[in-house]
Protein backbone atom coordinates (compact mmCIF):
# COMPACT_ATOMS: atom_id res chain seq x y z
CA UNK A 1 0.00 0.00 0.00
CA UNK A 2 1.42 3.21 -1.45
CA UNK A 3 2.39 5.94 1.99
CA UNK A 4 1.40 9.56 1.03
CA UNK A 5 2.30 12.66 3.11
CA UNK A 6 -0.23 14.88 4.09
CA UNK A 7 -0.91 18.19 5.41
CA UNK A 8 -4.37 18.78 7.10
CA UNK A 9 -5.85 21.50 9.15
CA UNK A 10 -7.63 20.01 12.13
CA UNK A 11 -11.06 21.21 14.05
CA UNK A 12 -9.24 24.02 15.92
CA UNK A 13 -7.77 25.64 12.45
CA UNK A 14 -4.11 24.19 13.06
CA UNK A 15 -2.22 22.43 10.65
CA UNK A 16 -1.01 18.89 11.27
CA UNK A 17 1.66 16.83 8.79
CA UNK A 18 2.48 13.56 8.56
CA UNK A 19 2.17 10.24 6.77
CA UNK A 20 -0.77 8.06 5.75
CA UNK A 21 -0.91 4.76 3.74
CA UNK A 22 -3.70 4.54 1.41
CA UNK A 23 -4.90 2.66 -1.91
CA UNK A 24 -4.86 6.06 -3.77
CA UNK A 25 -4.46 9.93 -3.02
CA UNK A 26 -8.34 9.63 -2.67
CA UNK A 27 -8.37 6.93 -0.55
CA UNK A 28 -5.73 9.32 2.10
CA UNK A 29 -7.64 11.82 1.74
CA UNK A 30 -11.34 10.24 2.68
CA UNK A 31 -9.13 8.78 5.56
CA UNK A 32 -8.29 12.45 6.91
CA UNK A 33 -11.71 13.50 6.93
CA UNK A 34 -12.61 10.32 8.92
CA UNK A 35 -10.31 11.88 11.36
CA UNK A 36 -12.18 14.98 11.46
CA UNK A 37 -9.51 16.85 8.77
CA UNK A 38 -9.55 18.75 6.24
CA UNK A 39 -7.18 17.64 4.19
CA UNK A 40 -4.99 20.70 2.03
CA UNK A 41 -2.32 18.58 0.14
CA UNK A 42 -1.63 14.65 -0.13
CA UNK A 43 1.54 13.65 -2.39
CA UNK A 44 2.98 10.51 -2.63
CA UNK A 45 6.29 9.42 -0.93
CA UNK A 46 7.20 6.97 -4.35
CA UNK A 47 7.98 8.94 -7.35
CA UNK A 48 9.47 8.23 -10.71
CA UNK A 49 13.39 8.34 -10.37
CA UNK A 50 16.08 6.35 -11.84
CA UNK A 51 14.39 3.73 -10.69
CA UNK A 52 10.64 2.53 -11.44
CA UNK A 53 9.12 3.28 -8.42
CA UNK A 54 12.05 4.97 -6.59
CA UNK A 55 11.45 7.00 -3.81
CA UNK A 56 12.07 10.55 -4.11
CA UNK A 57 14.22 12.64 -1.47
CA UNK A 58 16.24 15.37 -1.18
CA UNK A 59 19.78 14.11 -0.64
CA UNK A 60 20.86 11.15 1.50
CA UNK A 61 18.80 10.03 4.12
CA UNK A 62 21.56 7.82 5.73
CA UNK A 63 24.62 8.56 6.42
CA UNK A 64 27.43 5.28 6.72
CA UNK A 65 27.06 6.11 10.82
CA UNK A 66 23.48 6.42 10.16
CA UNK A 67 22.67 3.40 8.05
CA UNK A 68 24.92 1.25 10.15
CA UNK A 69 23.02 1.95 13.60
CA UNK A 70 19.64 1.27 11.75
CA UNK A 71 20.85 -1.80 10.11
CA UNK A 72 21.68 -2.77 13.71
CA UNK A 73 18.09 -1.74 15.23
CA UNK A 74 16.45 -3.83 12.10
CA UNK A 75 18.55 -7.02 12.68
CA UNK A 76 17.55 -6.77 16.81
CA UNK A 77 13.70 -6.40 15.93
CA UNK A 78 14.01 -8.85 13.55
CA UNK A 79 16.09 -11.84 15.27
CA UNK A 80 13.98 -11.51 18.04
CA UNK A 81 10.91 -12.71 16.14
CA UNK A 82 9.30 -9.24 15.35
CA UNK A 83 8.19 -9.63 11.63
CA UNK A 84 9.81 -7.33 9.25
CA UNK A 85 6.02 -5.30 9.00
CA UNK A 86 6.40 -4.56 12.24
CA UNK A 87 9.76 -4.08 12.92
CA UNK A 88 9.70 -1.21 10.25
CA UNK A 89 6.69 0.36 11.46
CA UNK A 90 8.69 0.67 15.46
CA UNK A 91 11.79 2.33 13.35
CA UNK A 92 9.10 4.50 11.61
CA UNK A 93 7.65 5.58 14.72
CA UNK A 94 11.08 6.49 16.14
CA UNK A 95 13.15 7.63 13.61
CA UNK A 96 13.55 11.76 14.36
CA UNK A 97 14.33 12.33 11.30
CA UNK A 98 11.30 13.43 9.08
CA UNK A 99 13.28 12.65 5.88
CA UNK A 100 14.42 8.98 7.63
CA UNK A 101 10.64 8.31 8.28
CA UNK A 102 9.38 8.97 5.23
CA UNK A 103 11.98 6.58 3.80
CA UNK A 104 11.30 3.49 6.35
CA UNK A 105 7.31 4.12 6.07
CA UNK A 106 7.80 4.23 2.13
CA UNK A 107 9.36 0.55 2.67
CA UNK A 108 6.72 -0.80 5.16
CA UNK A 109 4.28 0.16 2.37
CA UNK A 110 6.16 -1.78 -0.29
CA UNK A 111 6.54 -5.10 2.13
CA UNK A 112 2.79 -4.51 2.74
CA UNK A 113 2.04 -4.15 -0.76
CA UNK A 114 3.92 -7.43 -1.29
CA UNK A 115 7.24 -6.45 -2.28
CA UNK A 116 10.22 -8.39 -0.95
CA UNK A 117 12.20 -6.18 1.65
CA UNK A 118 15.22 -6.29 -1.18
CA UNK A 119 12.83 -5.22 -3.87
CA UNK A 120 11.70 -2.72 -1.21
CA UNK A 121 14.98 -1.50 -0.69
CA UNK A 122 15.38 -1.20 -4.69
CA UNK A 123 13.15 1.12 -4.67
CA UNK A 124 16.01 3.41 -2.75
CA UNK A 125 19.36 2.58 -4.39
CA UNK A 126 21.26 5.58 -3.20
CA UNK A 127 20.64 4.45 0.05
CA UNK A 128 20.98 0.91 -0.66
CA UNK A 129 23.70 -0.14 -2.67
CA UNK A 130 23.76 -3.18 -4.77
CA UNK A 131 25.34 -5.54 -2.17
CA UNK A 132 23.33 -4.30 0.46
CA UNK A 133 20.04 -5.51 -1.22
CA UNK A 134 22.14 -8.62 -2.38
CA UNK A 135 22.93 -9.80 1.38
CA UNK A 136 19.20 -8.66 2.21
CA UNK A 137 17.55 -10.98 -0.72
CA UNK A 138 20.38 -13.76 0.44
CA UNK A 139 18.87 -13.47 4.20
CA UNK A 140 15.16 -13.53 3.06
CA UNK A 141 15.99 -16.51 0.56
CA UNK A 142 17.42 -18.56 3.68
CA UNK A 143 15.07 -17.61 6.16
CA UNK A 144 17.72 -16.07 8.22
CA UNK A 145 17.19 -12.14 7.38
CA UNK A 146 18.08 -11.13 11.12
CA UNK A 147 21.66 -13.20 11.35
CA UNK A 148 22.74 -11.98 7.87
CA UNK A 149 21.04 -8.00 8.80
CA UNK A 150 23.92 -8.58 12.11
CA UNK A 151 26.88 -9.99 9.66
CA UNK A 152 25.85 -6.33 7.27
CA UNK A 153 26.00 -4.39 9.98
CA UNK A 154 29.15 -5.77 11.62
CA UNK A 155 30.89 -4.93 7.85
CA UNK A 156 29.34 -1.49 7.80
CA UNK A 157 31.15 -0.71 10.94
CA UNK A 158 34.54 -2.50 10.31
CA UNK A 159 34.72 -0.51 7.35
CA UNK A 160 33.89 2.70 8.65
CA UNK A 161 36.37 2.05 11.59
CA UNK A 162 38.94 1.29 8.84
CA UNK A 163 38.13 4.36 7.08
CA UNK A 164 38.24 7.01 10.39
CA UNK A 165 41.65 5.03 11.13
CA UNK A 166 43.23 5.89 7.53
CA UNK A 167 41.45 9.50 7.60
CA UNK A 168 43.39 10.17 11.19
CA UNK A 169 46.35 8.97 10.41
CA UNK A 170 46.28 11.38 7.25
CA UNK A 171 44.82 14.16 9.16
CA UNK A 172 47.90 15.37 11.20
CA UNK A 173 50.57 15.38 8.51
CA UNK A 174 47.74 17.29 6.49
CA UNK A 175 47.43 20.14 8.79
CA UNK A 176 50.79 20.54 9.29
CA UNK A 177 51.49 21.12 5.48
CA UNK A 178 48.34 23.19 5.62
CA UNK A 179 50.12 25.69 8.41
CA UNK A 180 53.97 25.64 6.69
CA UNK A 181 52.16 26.55 3.48
CA UNK A 182 50.50 29.49 4.52
CA UNK A 183 53.70 30.29 7.36
CA UNK A 184 55.86 30.55 4.03
CA UNK A 185 53.57 32.35 1.97
CA UNK A 186 53.07 34.84 4.69
CA UNK A 187 57.06 35.40 5.39
CA UNK A 188 57.60 35.52 1.73
CA UNK A 189 55.37 38.17 0.61
CA UNK A 190 54.99 40.25 2.91
CA UNK A 191 57.67 39.92 5.81
CA UNK A 192 60.80 39.45 3.60
CA UNK A 193 60.09 42.36 1.55
CA UNK A 194 59.23 44.77 4.60
CA UNK A 195 62.32 43.79 6.55
CA UNK A 196 65.31 44.08 3.19
CA UNK A 197 63.55 47.24 1.35
CA UNK A 198 65.84 48.86 4.24
CA UNK A 199 68.86 47.41 2.69
CA UNK A 200 67.89 47.41 -0.70
CA UNK A 201 68.91 51.14 -1.10
CA UNK A 202 72.40 50.33 -0.21
CA UNK A 203 75.28 50.64 -3.07
CA UNK A 204 76.54 47.21 -1.35
CA UNK A 205 76.09 44.02 -2.70
CA UNK A 206 73.59 42.11 -0.50
CA UNK A 207 74.06 38.13 0.57
CA UNK A 208 73.08 35.72 -2.21
CA UNK A 209 70.03 34.50 0.05
CA UNK A 210 68.82 37.39 0.53
CA UNK A 211 68.88 38.19 -3.20
CA UNK A 212 67.42 35.07 -3.66
CA UNK A 213 64.46 35.09 -0.93
CA UNK A 214 64.04 38.93 -2.60
CA UNK A 215 63.44 37.33 -5.97
CA UNK A 216 61.03 34.20 -4.74
CA UNK A 217 59.20 37.19 -3.16
CA UNK A 218 59.06 39.19 -5.96
CA UNK A 219 57.57 36.16 -8.13
CA UNK A 220 55.36 35.11 -5.84
CA UNK A 221 53.38 38.29 -5.32
CA UNK A 222 53.14 38.91 -9.21
CA UNK A 223 52.95 35.65 -10.25
CA UNK A 224 51.60 33.96 -7.30
CA UNK A 225 48.00 34.17 -8.17
CA UNK A 226 49.25 33.14 -11.57
CA UNK A 227 50.11 29.70 -10.56
CA UNK A 228 47.62 29.34 -8.04
CA UNK A 229 45.19 29.63 -11.38
CA UNK A 230 47.61 27.16 -13.19
CA UNK A 231 47.17 24.62 -10.17
CA UNK A 232 43.19 24.99 -9.77
CA UNK A 233 43.25 24.73 -13.78
CA UNK A 234 44.93 21.64 -14.03
CA UNK A 235 42.85 20.39 -11.21
CA UNK A 236 40.02 20.49 -12.97
CA UNK A 237 41.65 19.15 -16.30
CA UNK A 238 43.04 16.17 -13.74
CA UNK A 239 39.22 15.47 -12.58
CA UNK A 240 37.42 15.63 -15.80
CA UNK A 241 39.89 13.20 -17.52
CA UNK A 242 39.37 10.90 -14.70
CA UNK A 243 36.04 10.72 -15.81
CA UNK A 244 37.21 8.70 -18.40
CA UNK A 245 37.45 5.21 -18.23
CA UNK A 246 40.40 4.84 -20.05
CA UNK A 247 42.01 7.43 -18.52
CA UNK A 248 41.19 6.53 -14.92
CA UNK A 249 42.24 2.99 -15.11
CA UNK A 250 45.49 4.12 -16.42
CA UNK A 251 45.66 7.09 -13.52
CA UNK A 252 44.73 4.06 -10.84
CA UNK A 253 47.07 1.52 -12.44
CA UNK A 254 50.20 3.93 -12.20
CA UNK A 255 48.54 5.04 -7.94
CA UNK A 256 49.50 1.45 -7.45
CA UNK A 257 53.30 1.86 -8.65
CA UNK A 258 53.72 4.69 -5.89
CA UNK A 259 56.35 3.28 -3.58
CA UNK A 260 54.49 3.89 -0.34
CA UNK A 261 50.79 5.12 -1.26
CA UNK A 262 50.68 2.70 -4.11
CA UNK A 263 50.88 0.04 -1.54
CA UNK A 264 47.82 1.24 0.98
CA UNK A 265 45.57 1.59 -1.77
CA UNK A 266 46.59 -2.61 -2.91
CA UNK A 267 46.36 -3.16 0.56
CA UNK A 268 42.79 -1.55 1.44
CA UNK A 269 41.17 -2.11 -1.85
CA UNK A 270 42.13 -5.63 -1.57
CA UNK A 271 40.40 -5.88 2.45
CA UNK A 272 37.32 -4.30 1.42
CA UNK A 273 37.07 -6.92 -1.49
CA UNK A 274 38.02 -9.78 0.81
CA UNK A 275 35.26 -8.83 3.23
CA UNK A 276 32.27 -7.76 0.63
CA UNK A 277 32.95 -11.05 -0.88
CA UNK A 278 33.01 -13.31 2.62
CA UNK A 279 30.25 -11.56 3.14
CA UNK A 280 28.17 -12.02 0.07
CA UNK A 281 29.73 -15.97 -0.17
CA UNK A 282 28.68 -16.43 3.90
CA UNK A 283 24.86 -14.90 3.04
CA UNK A 284 24.43 -17.86 0.69
CA UNK A 285 24.92 -15.76 -2.46
CA UNK A 286 26.18 -17.53 -5.68
CA UNK A 287 29.82 -17.17 -6.38
CA UNK A 288 29.78 -15.31 -9.60
CA UNK A 289 27.01 -12.42 -8.47
CA UNK A 290 28.97 -12.21 -5.47
CA UNK A 291 32.22 -11.37 -7.07
CA UNK A 292 30.49 -9.20 -9.64
CA UNK A 293 29.32 -7.38 -6.93
CA UNK A 294 32.62 -7.24 -4.59
CA UNK A 295 34.47 -5.73 -7.73
CA UNK A 296 32.28 -2.74 -8.29
CA UNK A 297 33.28 -1.99 -4.29
CA UNK A 298 36.93 -1.62 -5.85
CA UNK A 299 37.33 2.39 -5.57
CA UNK A 300 40.80 1.82 -7.63
CA UNK A 301 39.66 0.87 -11.62
CA UNK A 302 42.65 -0.89 -12.09
CA UNK A 303 41.38 -3.51 -9.15
CA UNK A 304 38.49 -3.63 -10.73
CA UNK A 305 39.30 -4.95 -13.76
CA UNK A 306 41.40 -7.68 -12.81
CA UNK A 307 38.65 -8.75 -10.41
CA UNK A 308 36.03 -8.79 -13.37
CA UNK A 309 38.80 -10.92 -15.46
CA UNK A 310 39.10 -13.26 -12.33
CA UNK A 311 35.25 -13.21 -12.80
CA UNK A 312 35.38 -14.42 -16.16
CA UNK A 313 38.49 -17.19 -15.27
CA UNK A 314 35.85 -18.30 -12.75
CA UNK A 315 33.18 -18.39 -15.05
CA UNK A 316 35.28 -20.94 -17.35
CA UNK A 317 36.14 -23.18 -14.94
CA UNK A 318 39.15 -21.90 -13.01
CA UNK A 319 39.69 -21.80 -9.24
CA UNK A 320 39.02 -18.57 -7.77
CA UNK A 321 42.42 -19.16 -6.11
CA UNK A 322 44.38 -19.48 -9.52
CA UNK A 323 42.36 -16.18 -11.10
CA UNK A 324 43.52 -14.42 -8.23
CA UNK A 325 47.06 -15.52 -8.30
CA UNK A 326 47.51 -14.44 -11.86
CA UNK A 327 46.62 -10.93 -11.29
CA UNK A 328 49.48 -9.49 -9.62
CA UNK A 329 48.12 -6.03 -8.40
CA UNK A 330 46.45 -8.14 -5.66
CA UNK A 331 48.31 -9.32 -2.94
CA UNK A 332 49.25 -12.47 -3.08
CA UNK A 333 47.99 -13.20 0.68
CA UNK A 334 44.51 -12.93 -0.51
CA UNK A 335 45.40 -15.89 -2.90
CA UNK A 336 46.81 -17.48 -0.34
CA UNK A 337 43.56 -17.76 1.97
CA UNK A 338 40.86 -17.84 -0.57
CA UNK A 339 43.46 -21.11 -1.56
CA UNK A 340 43.13 -22.87 1.86
CA UNK A 341 39.32 -21.76 1.73
CA UNK A 342 38.43 -23.84 -1.29
CA UNK A 343 40.47 -26.61 -0.08
CA UNK A 344 39.15 -27.12 3.48
CA UNK A 345 35.52 -26.09 2.03
CA UNK A 346 35.21 -23.13 4.54
CA UNK A 347 35.94 -19.98 1.95
CA UNK A 348 33.83 -17.33 4.04
CA UNK A 349 35.62 -17.66 6.99
CA UNK A 350 38.88 -17.58 5.05
CA UNK A 351 38.15 -14.30 3.12
CA UNK A 352 36.93 -12.82 6.45
CA UNK A 353 40.41 -13.70 8.04
CA UNK A 354 42.48 -12.24 4.98
CA UNK A 355 40.43 -8.95 4.79
CA UNK A 356 41.07 -8.77 8.68
CA UNK A 357 44.72 -9.19 8.26
CA UNK A 358 44.59 -7.19 5.27
CA UNK A 359 42.49 -4.10 6.87
CA UNK A 360 45.55 -3.80 10.28
CA UNK A 361 48.56 -4.51 7.36
CA UNK A 362 46.86 -1.09 6.29
CA UNK A 363 46.32 0.41 9.38
CA UNK A 364 50.22 -0.75 10.32
CA UNK A 365 51.79 0.82 7.56
CA UNK A 366 49.32 3.80 7.60
CA UNK A 367 50.46 4.64 11.11
CA UNK A 368 54.32 4.10 10.48
CA UNK A 369 53.83 6.74 7.08
CA UNK A 370 52.25 8.95 9.49
CA UNK A 371 54.43 8.45 12.40
CA UNK A 372 57.53 9.24 9.87
CA UNK A 373 55.95 12.26 8.12
CA UNK A 374 55.17 14.02 11.56
CA UNK A 375 58.86 14.88 12.59
CA UNK A 376 59.72 15.32 8.50
CA UNK A 377 57.00 17.64 7.87
CA UNK A 378 58.27 19.67 11.31
CA UNK A 379 62.06 19.42 10.13
CA UNK A 380 61.37 20.41 7.05
CA UNK A 381 59.08 23.63 7.95
CA UNK A 382 61.92 24.58 10.45
CA UNK A 383 64.85 24.58 8.06
CA UNK A 384 62.86 27.04 5.87
CA UNK A 385 61.54 29.44 7.92
CA UNK A 386 65.53 29.32 9.24
CA UNK A 387 66.15 30.08 5.66
CA UNK A 388 64.11 32.94 5.58
CA UNK A 389 64.75 34.51 9.12
CA UNK A 390 68.75 33.87 7.40
CA UNK A 391 67.70 35.75 4.29
CA UNK A 392 66.74 38.72 6.66
CA UNK A 393 69.66 39.12 9.28
CA UNK A 394 72.55 38.09 7.07
CA UNK A 395 72.42 41.97 5.46
CA UNK A 396 71.58 43.38 9.54
CA UNK A 397 75.12 41.41 10.06
CA UNK A 398 76.70 42.66 7.02
CA UNK A 399 75.79 46.42 8.45
CA UNK A 400 77.05 45.78 11.48
CA UNK A 401 80.21 45.20 10.22
CA UNK A 402 80.47 47.92 7.77
CA UNK A 403 79.85 50.17 10.81
CA UNK A 404 82.76 48.68 12.58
Amino acid sequence: MPAYRFEALDAAGRTSTGLIEADNAKAARAQLRAQKLVPLSVSPIGAVADTPGAVRLRGRVFSTTALTIWTRQLAGLVGSGLPLERALTALADEAEDPRQRELVAHLRSEVNAGSSFAKALGTAPREFDEIYRAVVAAGEQSGGLGQVLEKLADDLEERQALKARLVGAALYPAIVSLVAVVIVVFLVTYVVPQVASVFTGSKRALPWLTVAMLGLSDFVRQWGWLAALGLTGAGVLLAYALRHDGFRESFDAAWLRLPLLGRLSRGYNAARFAGTLAMLAGAGVPILKALQAAAETLSNRALRADALDALVQVREGAPLAAALASKKRFPGLLAMFIRLGEQTGTLPTMLARASTQLGQEVQRRALQLATVLEPVLIVGMGVIVMLIVLAVLLPIIQLNTWVK
